[in-house]
């Protein structure tokens, strides 16, 4: 006979970790959600600085790209740059401060596998990309006429930048064991593939191996995608694009599942 009572017994969990899941994405939706003001509010002001930028200091209002006024060019170039710029903030700064802060067991104790807590970060990722993508466009739309010619390709480009962006600052969250290591991977990494990826020009103004070299960037590919929802026209072929993202996305899912799973840098 049994010591223990039959209502003390430890819960089995087969499967899913559904419960365990949901409390993960709804403790990574609060958490931002908690600071709107920062991480929901603050990217459209910057987004707007940029439009405004290019459109009083290079003379983006009378300057047209294959035939589409340039802001209107521009305009799903910012926006995904911001939604993915904060899918990668999400998920890389709660790691980070969960490390730097001790309470990264509050994550790790709860039976929850290696791709259940792949799932909870990149799908908090997710979200606040996407807000940060709606509220970015609701106030853009005050400034410039924005039209989509395909919300399908729309909604498949912004999920799987947003997912690859969450997914690489999962990666780095676990990496990193302060937050200059954070800076570096933006600073060496993030910025540079979203400056030279098409976002604030087409990449058919590039010369030979410059235009060559765009073709090797993910990021083009996010972009160029997603801006060709709005606009009709994509420099690079959708096909491949969306073939390359799904590629990198299940590569990166692999690299933080492993990463979980061996606990490197987080159970050490």
């Amino acid at each position: 006979m049994s010591d223990t009572p039959n209502n003390l017994q430890p819960r089995k969990i087969t499967g899913i970790n559904r419960i365990g899941l949901y409390t993960l994405i709804h403790k990574e939706i609060a958490r931002f959600l908690n600071v709107y003001v920062q991480t929901l509010a603050a990217p459209v002001i910057t987004t707007l600085l940029f439009y405004t930028v290019f459109a009083l200091a290079f003379g983006g209002l009378s300057r047209e790209i294959g035939g589409v006024p340039f802001m209107e060019f521009l305009a799903p170039g910012l926006i995904i740059m911001a939604m993915v710029q904060n899918a990668f903030a999400n998920s890389s700064s709660s790691l980070i401060i969960a490390k730097v802060q001790g309470n990264i067991v509050d994550v790790l104790m709860p039976p929850l596998s290696a791709g259940e807590l792949y799932t909870g970060y990149v799908v908090g990722a997710l979200v606040r990309g996407i807000l940060v993508g709606l509220v970015t466009a609701a106030v853009m739309i005050l400034f410039v006429k924005i039209h989509y010619h395909s919300f399908v390709l729309i909604v498949v480009f912004s999920v799987l930048g947003n997912m690859m962006l969450g997914s690489l600052g999962i990666a780095a969250g676990i990496w990193a064991d302060k937050f200059d290591h954070m800076a570096t991977v933006t600073n060496f990494i993030i910025t540079p593939l979203a400056f030279l990826s098409g976002t604030f020009y087409s990449i058919e103004q590039l010369p030979g191996i410059w235009k060559t070299l765009a073709f090797y960037n993910p990021f083009f590919y996010m972009i160029d995608g997603f801006r060709a929802g709005f606009i009709g026209h994509a420099d690079g072929n959708i096909v491949t694009g969306i073939i390359v993202l799904v590629a990198i996305n299940a590569a990166l899912a692999v690299l933080c599942m492993r990463m979980i799973a061996t606990g490197y840098k987080i159970k050490s």
